[in-house]
């Protein structure tokens, strides 16, 4: 069997070494017969840099790299000059980003054979290598372009730093626009979406492709691809475990699973784990959360704007926007409203699910000891229907809360807090569905939980009274009473002065 490609995005390598490649060269020719500047947006470890290199190789002409793939007997495989630009190493400051540019530059020069004379400004060398390139060898100038955020990214934590480097990055995408006549072909992508006036003024012709339906599945895994090049890595495997844990991603075309995910999966003998989500840490997000009034129980089916997804810039950073575009949550529905489409997002799958509330109690909590003992005993008190003990580990959970980490007052009376702490727990214990708000005929419920043949519903409030009443006076409970072998009611009470609860009651109605 073929090799698996851990790690490894140049194309060359993988087709010369005999690793698993996923052809995505029908998208590629797509790409390049209908469209002059393109953009793209995916999460980390999607496949961007290889699709990149993909590129790079069609345009370099060679067309033997790519023999049994679509692409080979459609593209004339002619050679242009190619401008291959990478965003890494040292970005935590604007001279560290400027030396980086020249680095670049200086690479491409050697790679194309064309001496500029011009080695600073950055900007200058920048149009002077496109436009020598373009002299010496007669014919339009390929330019790609991977990571183009990534130094804004790295510096979210000093914003002064980041705003320097984004008008930097603006300064040097500019260029691109002023050497049209130049040009053959232009691509971008990295993690997320800055809106063009922050960054591309000047490319304001750029085309972004990260919801086009027909390139929706121009990074990922479908699950055709699965069936028909990783099943025979896969014996014995559950492939509905498969899809649950690791497929969900959606862009509009086919539900795709994160590559990284599935040739990890591989390699580590089947073990289902947190692959993708260990590989970055999004203290950034945790950032967000400390600072507003979000309810993460929400974030199962949390509506947004057109505009809210489109773009942000460092002034007006979301954090459903910057969870979307860094892969915690992805579309769920579409919903058309006359000429305005609105989203419904959730997390992708059981990982990024069970992770990122993990990850997010780690913060509140501190301890993780406690942490891990307290959904232990969660699960073995649903488990059993144990109800009685559940007050004494919700006081014990919310004791355990470092409450100095929050730098405002909301936590003090909003109800969205308590629910995303216990929602958290749930979820990052791996419960086998947790519903934030479900929908009955008489309200939303707070926190619906499953596990087994059993649902538990809960409702919340905080400096008031009757939490259990309203649930049965709404009866929340009627839609599970067909479908499920018992079903539980909880009413939990906080106050606001001890932030912790202070009435529980509960009942079996069935």
């Amino acid at each position: 069997m073929k090799k698996l490609p851990i790690g490894i995005s140049t194309f060359s390598i993988i087709r010369e070494e005999d690793y698993i490649y996923v052809d995505k060269t029908k998208e590629a020719y797509e790409l390049i017969t209908n469209y002059k500047y393109t953009f793209l947006s995916r999460p980390r470890r999607f496949g961007k840099s290889l699709f990149l290199d993909t590129l790079f190789e069609i345009f370099r002409g060679n067309k033997e790299l790519f023999k049994g793939l679509f692409i080979y007997d459609k593209w004339s495989f002619e050679k242009y000059p190619v401008i291959k630009i990478s965003f890494s190493g040292d970005l935590r400051s604007p001279e560290g980003l400027k030396n980086r540019i020249l680095d670049i530059l200086k690479r491409n020069q050697d790679n194309l054979k064309v001496k500029c004379d011009k080695n600073t400004p950055y900007d200058s060398c920048f149009e002077e290598l496109i436009e020598k390139s373009y002299q010496k060898y007669k014919k339009g100038v390929v330019i790609l372009i991977d990571e183009y955020d990534k130094a804004i990214l790295d510096n979210l934590d000093q914003i002064e730093i980041a705003k320097e480097n984004r008008e930097i990055l603006k300064s040097f995408y500019g260029i691109i626009k002023d050497n049209d006549r130049y040009i053959k072909f232009v691509f971008l992508t990295g993690v997320s979406k800055f809106s063009k006036a922050s960054i591309f003024s000047g490319l304001n012709n750029l085309r972004d492709i990260t919801l086009s339906p027909p390139f929706g599945n121009i990074c990922g895994y479908t699950q055709e691809d699965i069936d028909n090049v990783f099943l025979p890595y896969l014996k014995g495997v559950n492939l509905d475990k498969l899809k649950e844990w690791y497929n969900g991603y959606y862009f509009l075309k086919d539900k795709v699973y994160n590559p990284f995910d599935i040739l990890l999966f591989i390699d580590n003998h089947l073990q289902f784990d947190n692959y993708w989500f260990n590989t970055g840490t999004p203290s950034f997000l945790i950032k967000l959360f400390e600072k507003g009034t979000y309810n993460l129980a929400k974030f199962e089916n949390l509506k947004v704007s057109e505009n809210l997804l489109d773009a942000f810039d460092i002034e007006s950073i979301t954090l459903e926007t910057v969870m979307f575009q860094s892969g915690y949550l992805t579309i769920k529905e579409v919903v058309r409203k006359r000429l305005r489409s609105e989203y419904i997002l959730t997390f992708p799958n059981l990982e990024t699910k069970i992770s990122f509330n993990d990850y997010l109690l780690t913060f509140l909590v501190k301890n993780t000891v406690i942490k891990n003992e307290i959904q232990s005993m969660l699960i073995d008190i649903f488990e059993n229907a144990n109800l009685d003990k559940l007050k004494d580990i919700l006081q014990s959970l919310f004791a355990s809360i470092a409450y100095n980490n929050f730098s405002n007052n909301y936590i003090q009376n909003y109800e969205g807090f308590y629910s995303s702490v216990i929602y958290a727990y749930f979820a990052g214990a791996g419960f086998d569905k947790v519903i934030a708000e479900d929908v009955t005929n008489d309200g939303r419920i707070d926190l619906s939980i499953f596990i087994d043949k059993k649902v538990f519903i809960l409702e919340f409030k905080v400096d008031g009274k009757g939490a259990l009443e309203q649930i049965k006076e709404k009866e929340y409970f009627k839609k599970y009473l067909q479908n499920y072998e018992e079903v539980y009611i909880i009413g939990i009470e906080f106050d606001s002065k001890s932030r912790n609860l202070t009435d529980f009651k509960w009942e079996r109605v069935k």
